[in-house]
């Protein structure tokens, strides 16, 4: 959640190009692997196309169920109120794709609100709202002097991380959010502002981050190849 509610949250999923693959003609030939990215309505689609499709996945940019399904990735994307975006999100059946994914032991990733919505609740402003519940645990308001946390922060990668293999610890990621989940399930990686909180969790097929890997420049782009790469490829 961030303090401010986007346009982007109000409305419905954008029409966008379809699939981009990553490299030229050479590259069309090589089976890589396919991500889409879940357009709810929510999130930097462009930023996060661009950064899977550098990372090496065949993205595409869509609400369809089916290929969001099926994909051999799923990103959940979000910025933005957390009871807006999980309209958006059951807008596109977006809660039965991603359950349906995790019980397939399909890839999904989840990046700021788009984290945050994968727990069971949200409280902002003194109301609660109800998440998808596939992480247990409620996701508040930090109690920190200064919000939104907005910036560069450095991140405590959990031991046996995959999607951090490779990141030295007290690497620095960008964060945007006011709110966020203290504990989780998994494999969890956490970060300091104000107060400890989840800044990233594994679990299974699950990966969730709660800042923009797509925003964080090199550690980011080995964050996503991370993930990228343990992906079935397109044959």
């Amino acid at each position: 959640m961030t303090d401010r509610l986007p346009a982007s949250c109000s409305k419905g999923p954008r029409a966008l190009p379809g699939r981009v693959r990553p490299g030229g003609e050479a590259d069309s030939l090589r089976p890589v692997p396919s991500v889409v990215v879940l357009d709810y309505g929510s999130g930097n689609l462009r930023s996060a196309e661009r950064a899977l499709v550098r990372a090496g996945a065949d993205v595409e940019v869509t609400a369809d169920r089916h290929r969001a399904r099926t994909a051999g990735g799923l990103m959940v994307p979000g910025v933005g109120a957390f009871a807006a975006c999980m309209r958006g999100l059951t807008g596109v059946g977006g809660g039965d794709i991603i359950r349906g994914r995790l019980a397939e032991g399909r890839p999904v990733l989840g990046v700021c609100v788009g984290m945050q919505v994968l727990f069971e609740r949200g409280e902002e402003h003194g109301v609660r709202a109800d998440g998808l519940g596939v992480l247990p645990g409620t996701v508040r308001r930090l109690r920190a002097p200064v919000l939104p946390h907005m910036g560069w922060n450095e991140v405590d990668p959990a031991l046996g991380s995959a999607l951090f293999d490779g990141i030295p610890p007290a690497t620095r990621f960008y964060f945007v959010h006011s709110y966020a989940a203290m504990t989780c399930d998994g494999l969890v990686s956490t970060s300091n502002h104000g107060e400890r909180f989840v800044a990233a969790v594994e679990r299974g097929p699950l990966a969730a981050t709660q800042f923009h890997p797509e925003k964080s420049s090199a550690a980011g782009a080995r964050l996503l190849a991370n993930w990228v790469g343990a992906l079935e490829p397109v044959r």
